[in-house]
């Protein structure tokens, strides 16, 4: 690859400009088996749809065999504003938490036997305070990118993207906020449970953070760099990587989605590959999911984090391949169709 000017983020403007598009074929031959499938047209709904989508972004038959759940962690140095009820320490503490089986994410990958894997993103080094100065400088961004893009390398065929950051929900926002303007207010929820004054310091914040580095807020990579963190900047990565790689990606809440957003606003076709795996109760991630045009499959109240949205949904990923694979023709089960 030859790079225009050495910058380190020239290598992912270059994957962006020139993203793999689906395979109609094994599109094409996931509706036409439908057509013969034992039931009415349509009847499955947007089960139909998955199936589909798998097949063009993997190019064969639809199938989940490698499910991942990759969660990355990574910690911020805005929570020193106050923007969160409970403390950085407890991203290293909840990491433990995974790593021993006794988090929420675990037990949801156990019901759907779904791999995962945890990622943590220098913990004891947080990222700059975004109202001071810039989270990263682009080298350590670009570093970070590439580090998520290997989050795919023991293979898998549908990849689950989550996280945990105390604070994060803040950076989410003003990523938000750097992304689509607007009030700063219109992007910040009470994320882990912030009361009202809570809110308050986290609006702040992100009003603050946007006014410091707006001058440079045009370009999505530098959203990121400058208002993001590890373990945003490496759910990046591995959206991407996923892409080039032709591996289908279930997103999950506010802050993943905020990631999953950056590409998206440096290329609108970044995210074909991809889907929501639920509404969070995060306010602005409603908001965001539609301003991403958008459905997500699954709207259950939560705002936990961790990839759980992602992993529930991926069970009914699992279902729509398993339906469409496993299911007999009209002919195979000797049952008349429509006109017969």
């Amino acid at each position: 690859m030859v790079l225009s000017s050495g910058l380190p983020f020239d290598d992912f403007r270059a994957l962006l400009a020139n993203l793999p598009g689906p395979d109609d074929g094994a599109a094409e031959a996931v509706r036409a088996r439908e057509a013969t499938l034992t039931k009415p047209a349509g009847s499955l709904g947007r089960l139909e749809a998955i199936a589909e989508w798998l097949a063009a972004w993997t190019g064969r038959p639809p199938a989940v065999t490698r499910p991942l759940v990759a969660v990355f962690a990574g910690n911020h140095g805005v929570t020193n504003k106050g923007v969160s009820p409970f403390p950085a320490s407890v991203t290293a503490q909840m990491v433990e938490n995974f790593a021993a089986g006794g988090a929420a994410i675990n037990q949801i990958c156990i019901a759907h036997d779904l791999g995962l894997k945890v990622f943590d993103m220098a913990l004891d080094m947080p990222t700059g305070d975004i109202t001071e100065e810039a989270a990263l400088d682009e080298r350590s961004c670009a570093a970070t990118m590439a580090f998520g893009m290997e989050a795919i390398a023991g293979g898998t065929d549908l990849l689950c993207i989550g996280e945990m950051g105390i604070g994060n929900t803040t950076i989410a926002a003003a990523i938000c906020h750097g992304l689509y303007g607007g009030e700063a207010a219109d992007w910040v929820g009470p994320g882990t449970g912030a009361d009202e004054a809570g809110v308050a310091r986290k609006t702040d914040a992100v009003a603050r953070a946007v006014a410091l580095h707006g001058a440079h807020l045009k370009d999505p990579l530098e959203v990121l760099r400058r208002l993001g963190g590890r373990e945003i900047a490496a759910m990046a990565g591995a959206i991407l990587a996923a892409r080039v790689e032709r591996i289908p990606v279930i997103i999950d809440g506010y802050v993943s989605t905020s990631a999953a957003a950056v590409l998206h606003a440096a290329n609108p076709a970044a995210l074909d590959h991809c889907l929501i795996g639920h509404v969070s109760a995060e306010p602005g991630h409603r908001r965001l999911v539609e301003r991403l045009g958008m459905e997500p499959l699954l709207d259950l109240g939560m705002r936990l984090g961790e990839g759980t949205g992602a992993a529930l949904a991926a069970g009914i990923v699992k279902a729509a391949a398993q339906c469409h694979s496993g299911m007999a023709t009209f002919e195979q089960a000797g049952i008349s169709g429509k006109d017969g």
